[in-house]
């Protein structure tokens, strides 16, 4: 099997309400997001992606578009976690994602993997797919989820 990974790199701000220590604090991590692609490598004379599983330039852009700028700098909120959800909404035009978990990095990257699984599809026929997720809390804490 031949794959390739990109990493991609971000700012975001959460908290893990029921966390015995300091976790359950307002905090931020700077994640580190690794994807990894499986495919055939692109035969098409002429294609810009000939002779590659897909440009690097394009994953970056799509994981871009649907993840990384939409997390970039915001709050991933709970959406149980309702008293920090009404202190975000107090700021004005404060950057909040509201999701249906706690978000543990193991729940992040299981949110991210979803949403970045049907972006990675099929092209030219080559059976693309997003193979694995990484995704890095801290240099020293990650959380990986494959498509098995």
């Amino acid at each position: 099997m031949l794959t390739i990974t990109r990493k991609l790199e971000f700012d975001a701000g959460h908290r893990i309400p029921d966390h015995k220590s300091q976790c359950r604090n307002l905090h931020g991590h700077r994640y580190v997001l690794e994807l990894t692609l499986v495919g055939e490598v692109i035969d098409v004379d002429g294609n810009s992606d000939n002779g590659m599983i897909m440009d690097f330039s394009d994953v970056k852009a799509l994981a871009k578009e649907h993840l990384v700028d939409v997390w970039d700098h915001a709050f991933l909120v709970y959406e149980k976690d309702d008293k920090v959800r009404e202190f975000l909404a107090s700021l004005p035009g404060h950057k909040t994602v509201v999701i249906d978990c706690i978000p543990t990095v193991e729940n992040l990257a299981r949110v991210a993997f979803n949403l970045l699984k049907a972006v990675f599809t099929d092209r030219f026929g080559t059976g693309l797919r997003l193979h694995k997720l990484v995704l890095h809390e801290t240099p020293n804490c990650w959380a990986e989820i494959t498509d098995d």
